[in-house]
């Protein structure tokens, strides 16, 4: 297991035009398919205060966080089971939209004050996603002014547990996995209840730990990982999809095909997608080698 590999990226000096910060960028989500950004723009006073307004939600008694109903499948509350004992969540569908954090804080008796910092997390962390995949588009050589490719796809948030303990220390907290949609964002429990791992192409896990003040961003169905109990305490975490359009199809813009770069996969919409998986049980990332053209 190797630590302190994982490559890091200045969201700022990518705002700033920076083109050594975009190669970066482009290096880490072919090499590694996830990377860690600082200078972002969300504050830290924010993501301190999601911290804990997250923590308070999954504190409460499970036939109230039950009534977290879903939106689409694992949008909602999810229970733990045998496959994954150690682990339960709650979520948001289209989080920064007021009236599913509103409808979300009603489901839980949520305050008036716990309602406010998930709206403005929501908010905050949806631009910090569509920012963060225009960058990516641009490192490939994407860069049509004035077109927000991104715009209209909806985030999910997730709020994780992992009730881990003495007995479980060594365990996987959560099956070996990667994400459907297009981007994954975490906020990592900032008591340092490590546990993220991820795997290189070569195959070997590599350790993820917490870093106040930063995210861990991984790619949908590219970067598998897992999380593993490292220490018998509760760990949390905030994690935000950046899915798929609402409406129509996914696939590569024209100006990034041309004769040595040629289409690889099928058009599809998200839900199709989404669908797929669910209904062969793919786990990691095998449903998207369906679509691939021949």
């Amino acid at each position: 297991m190797e630590r302190g590999m994982i490559p890091v990226i200045d969201v700022k000096k990518l705002s700033d035009g920076s083109e050594e910060e975009l190669k970066k960028l482009r290096e880490a989500c072919e090499e590694w398919g996830c990377f860690r950004i600082l200078n972002h723009p969300i504050p830290l006073g924010l993501m301190e205060e999601i911290q804990k307004v997250v923590g308070s939600l999954l504190d409460l008694p499970t036939e109230i966080r039950k009534n977290n109903s879903h939106v689409i499948p694992g949008s909602g509350f999810i229970p733990s089971t045998t496959s994954n004992p150690l682990y339960q969540a709650n979520g948001i569908y289209d989080s920064a939209s007021s009236e599913a954090v509103e409808e979300f804080c009603s489901q839980l008796n949520a305050s008036p004050y716990q309602r406010e910092i998930l709206e403005a997390y929501g908010k905050a962390i949806q631009e910090l996603a569509e920012k963060l995949g225009e960058k990516m588009g641009e490192s490939l050589g994407l860069r049509s002014v004035g077109v927000e490719y991104f715009k209209d796809w909806p985030c999910s948030l997730r709020f994780n547990k992992y009730n881990f303990n003495p007995e479980t220390l060594g365990q996987s907290g959560l099956q070996l996995h990667t994400d459907t949609g297009f981007l994954t964002i975490v906020l990592q429990d900032d008591e340092n209840v490590d546990g993220l791992q991820v795997m290189h192409r070569s195959g070997s896990f590599v350790e993820a730990p917490s870093l106040p003040g930063t995210f861990f961003v991984n790619l949908g169905d590219v970067a598998h990982h897992g999380v593993m109990c490292k220490k018998a305490s509760r760990r949390l975490s905030i994690v935000t999809f950046l899915l798929g359009p609402r409406e129509g199809n996914v696939e590569i813009p024209d100006e990034l095909v041309d004769s040595d770069h040629p289409r690889l996969f099928v058009p599809f919409t998200y839900k199709d997608f989404r669908n797929l998986r669910l209904s062969k049980n793919l786990r990691v990332g095998e449903a998207l080698h369906l679509l691939r053209i021949p």
